[in-house]
């Protein structure tokens, strides 16, 4: 019968054990054959001196048995070894790559945040920027839009005027340009302002002036201090809206700042 070819491998400890114990039996059956086949000379004899276990050969057969599973064992232990070393090192790059993860959610969650922070703010700032304010802070309207008198030119008053002690600050109702700054002839010293949504706003009678032409200011930015310049008869701010640039295109101021929010 042909043998099946393949991969050769070496015999088990337990193989290798009935091979030794296979040849101390046919040692021992040699040994006893002898002794039969010269019975006389073994019993003119008599038991041999001097023969010890390494004559018979079975002290060749443990050693070598016993040598054998000593590097078994070794190599067992060495493969356990290794398994190990190779299990802890599979261990250590898991937890570095979970701990990397971990560190790059964190640091995604660290900018999601700031970001979210960023908008947030951007948004808030946006919201001021769009609002408005009364231009004298706490203060109330003394003489109303559209008052009649021989005071005025046109023979009615073309804004309303906000009381206001002499060197009060005055603020820009909102986000514009600085159109006018400086004499404005029965105004005094006045300021103009184009606001963002494309209306004016004038601020009159002012004791002294803060901005320059060309200056963008933002909602509640000191544009001067209020005062008695120019056809006044006595500290005010005189405070108008227009639709234009120029003097006649008013509109009601208190309309005005109230269709923006302002409580007046």
């Amino acid at each position: 019968m042909a043998t099946a070819t393949g991969k050769h491998r070496g015999s088990s400890r337990t193989s290798r054990r009935t091979a030794n114990i296979a040849s101390i039996a046919t040692l021992a059956t040699a040994g006893v054959v002898g002794t039969l086949a010269a019975p006389a000379l073994a019993a003119s004899e008599g038991p041999q001196q001097g023969v010890s276990a390494e004559d018979t050969g079975l002290n060749a057969v443990v050693v070598a048995d016993s040598l054998s599973g000593e590097i078994e064992t070794q190599a067992a232990a060495q493969e356990h070894a290794a398994e190990l070393a190779a299990a802890k090192a599979a261990a250590e790059a898991e937890a570095k790559q979970r701990a990397e993860e971990a560190r790059e959610r964190a640091e995604a969650a660290a900018k999601a945040e700031r970001e979210a922070k960023e908008r947030a703010a951007r948004e808030a700032e946006r919201q001021r920027l769009l609002t408005f304010v009364s231009p004298v802070a706490g203060s109330y309207v003394s003489t109303s839009y559209k008052a009649g008198g021989a005071m005025w030119s046109s023979g009615s008053h073309t804004g309303i005027d906000f009381h206001a002690a002499s060197g009060t600050e005055v603020r820009s109702v909102g986000l514009g340009t600085v159109v006018e700054a400086g004499w404005g002839g029965a105004y005094g010293n006045n300021v103009v302002i184009k606001m963002h949504d494309g209306t004016y706003t004038q601020y009159g009678h002012l004791l002294s002036i803060k901005v320059s032409v060309g200056q963008r200011v933002t909602p509640g930015d000191q544009i001067g201090l209020s005062g008695s310049t120019g056809n006044s008869s006595g500290p005010h701010l005189h405070f108008e809206a227009r639709t234009g640039v120029d003097y006649g295109s008013d509109i009601d101021p208190i309309s005005y700042l109230r269709s923006r929010g302002v409580q007046l």
